[in-house]
This record gives C-alpha cells, structure tokens and sequence, in this order.
C-alpha cells in the first residue's frame, strides 16, 4: 500500500499538482478580504432582491483583460501576484512559478491550470444590478485588483463553479468557507449589488465556521 500510495504522489508531482486537505497555508490571496465582523455588517447592509435580465448578459459587457502595467494585463498581474516564485517572460506570461488555489487546496506549476476566477462572476453580477452600469463600471469590476474578486484558482474548479452563487456551489475545500463568504459579500457590499434571499442565507451560513 505504501509503495502504491509513493506512486500516485510521484504521478501527481510529475503532472504538476499536489492535493491538500486543509486551508493552504501557502496561499497568496487578493487584498481587502473583510473581518468577520465587517463582513456581518455587510451583509446585514446588502439589499435583498430577486435576479433579474439574466437573458441579456453577455460576457463582452465587462471588457477584460485590461492592460495593468507594461506588457502585463489583469489575469497576468494576478498570476504573478497569487503565486510563488513567479518568472515571467518579456510578454509578461508566466514561464514558471507555483500556484496554490485556495479554492480545493491543489497546487500547480503551470499557469495554464490556473483560471482568474470572478468572485462574483459577472453574469451573477449582470443579475444582481450590473445590467443598470456603464460599461466603463462594468470593465472596472471586471478587472478589479483593489478588492477580493479575483482569484487564482484550478481551471476545473472555476468551470464548476460557472456563474453560480453561494446557495448553488461552494469550493470543494469546506475550511476555505468562511474566507470565500467574506469575500463575496465584501464584492456585493462595495459595488452596491444586490443578494436573493437563498443566496444571503448561504453567506449567514458560511460565515457561522469562520
């Protein structure tokens, strides 16, 4: 069993991923994440409503990626960010570099498994009152470095997660629960969107391990 156990774990570093069991510890997360406290408040603050225009979203509404700096856009500014030991070539992609999502605990050393997940994805958004924006609000939100709305995390794990709020998906990893609800009210709260009432009793519920 031992020497099986020893080659799945060899199989798996060679494939460029590891599996964790708990919170990685190693994780480089985005700033701003809310305390518990902060996070109640918002929460309480959010405006309860139903969904809306969800068949007129589209995903070319909120421009993205954006150019940051140099040669470097959003999702590039976040890998080398969120990750350890980033090099990158002169066209900013990363050539090498170790990424831990904090989504399932899994580490990579390619960035071609690693998505730039929207904590609030932008067609949940598109519903919970982006369609009202500008485009300009809609390509700041997109791209927003400043709060906790963008995360790397693994590919298959971001498309599991689709355009689905907390009452309809939540990460595999049940310890990351209580930051994964802090973030996402916080996004809601400081862009002024709106939660369902399924949706808000998920965050309450989330944030009761935290």
């Amino acid at each position: 069993m031992r020497r099986v156990m020893s080659l799945v774990v060899a199989t798996a570093i060679a494939l460029g991923v590891t599996t964790l069991t708990s919170a990685p510890a190693n994780a480089f997360t985005p700033p701003n994440i809310p305390s518990l406290s902060t996070a109640t408040s918002e929460l309480n603050a959010l405006t309860v409503d139903v969904e809306r225009n969800s068949g007129t979203y589209d995903r070319n509404l909120f421009p993205h990626w954006i150019t940051i700096s140099g040669t470097c856009n959003t999702r590039e500014t976040v890998l080398k960010r969120d990750g350890s030991s980033v090099v990158t070539g002169s066209d900013c992609y990363p050539t090498s570099g170790r990424w831990t999502s904090p989504y399932d605990g899994a580490t990579w050393t390619l960035a071609s498994d690693i998505d730039i997940d929207h904590m609030v994805p932008l067609a949940e958004a598109w519903r919970s009152g982006a369609y009202a924006w500008t485009t300009s609000r809609r390509q700041a939100f997109a791209n927003d470095l400043t709060n906790a709305q963008l995360w790397a995390v693994t590919d298959n794990v971001n498309q599991a997660k689709g355009d689905a709020d907390p009452a309809l998906w939540k990460p595999p990893l049940t310890s990351f629960w209580c930051t994964y609800a802090k973030a996402w009210i916080d996004v809601k709260y400081e862009w002024s969107l709106t939660v369902n009432s399924a949706e808000k009793s998920a965050l309450s519920s989330m944030l009761g391990r935290c």
